[in-house]
C-alpha cells in the first residue's frame, strides 16, 4: 500500500513537472501590418530583414494590399521592435514612420506613393 502511494505521488510530481515545462515554451504572436512597400524590391528587403532575425517565425509581404504579416516569439522580440526594424529600413509600418535617412537611400520605385513598373 505505501509502495502504492509513493508511486502516485511519484507520478503527480513527473506530470507536473512535465506541465510546467509545457508552460515555459514561448509563445507566438501573428498580426498584419499596414506597410508603404511598394513592389517586389521592397518585398524582398523587409521579408529578408524580418525572416533572418531572432525570434521572428515568419513574415510576408502582400504587395497589392502592403499587408505585412509576422508571425513572431513574444519572448524574443517585441512588436514595437519589429516595427522599428522596418522603420529603420525605410518604410511606414502602421503608426510608425519611416526612417527618413534610409527611407531617401532606398530605389525611387521603393519611396512612398511611387509608381513601379516591374
Amino acid at each position: 500500500m505505501k509502495t502504492t502511494i509513493k508511486l502516485f505521488i511519484g507520478i503527480i510530481f513527473i506530470f507536473i513537472s512535465f506541465n510546467s515545462n509545457a508552460q515555459s515554451t514561448p509563445a507566438v504572436t501573428e498580426k498584419t501590418f499596414k506597410t508603404s512597400a511598394n513592389c517586389s524590391m521592397c518585398k524582398e528587403r523587409i521579408e529578408e530583414k524580418l525572416n533572418y532575425t531572432k525570434g521572428i517565425v515568419f513574415a510576408e509581404l502582400n504587395v497589392p494590399t502592403k499587408m505585412l504579416t509576422v508571425k513572431w516569439k513574444t519572448k524574443k522580440i517585441s512588436e514595437s521592435e519589429i516595427k522599428n526594424l522596418v522603420s529603420h529600413i525605410g518604410y511606414d509600418i502602421d503608426e510608425v514612420p519611416a526612417n527618413v535617412e534610409n527611407q531617401s537611400k532606398l530605389p525611387s520605385c521603393c519611396k512612398p506613393n511611387a509608381a513601379c513598373e516591374h
